[in-house]
């Protein structure tokens, strides 16, 4: 009995890639990855920002508590600017406090005072990192007065 072997099919109409094909692939493939890893690239910058302006308002947070915590006639609470730098999470911030007095329409003052904070993040990085975050609140008095606020 004979044993019948397969026969070997026709490749005429068969043909692999070139190596010009192979290169272009490749070529498209490589413009590809370049630009999905601009994104890693751009969306870690972006987390690295949103970390430092979210540590620079739990700094302004922060001032803004300690000023609340002291009576109205404290001298914390004087009308003054001041400007501190105060260290948090292994990073400088430069913090300006402005306190400021309110008066009324006809020139005679409020028993209210405007504070503003304003942290920037000192150092390295983009210049989008580094604005600045501002809290502003106001304080007054217990005493009965005129307490409106007017921007």
């Amino acid at each position: 009995m004979k044993i019948k072997t397969p026969k070997t099919q026709n490749t005429k109409g068969q043909r692999g890639f070139t190596i010009i094909e192979t290169t272009i692939a490749s070529l498209v493939m490589m413009v590809g990855a370049l630009a999905v890893s601009s994104l890693f690239v751009f969306s870690t910058q972006n987390n690295v920002g949103g970390s430092e302006r979210a540590l620079a308002m739990a700094v302004a947070q922060q001032q803004l508590e300690q000023i609340r915590s002291v009576s109205y006639e404290d001298a914390t609470l004087t009308a003054e600017t001041r400007n501190l730098t105060v260290r948090s999470g292994g990073r400088d911030y430069a913090v300006q406090r402005v306190v400021a007095g309110e008066t009324n329409a006809d020139g005679s003052a409020k028993q209210l005072k405007r504070i503003t904070i304003t942290v920037t993040p000192s150092g390295t990085g983009a210049n989008w990192t580094r604005t600045p975050v501002v809290l502003v609140s106001f304080r007054s008095t217990l005493t009965a007065g005129s307490f409106a606020v007017s921007e």
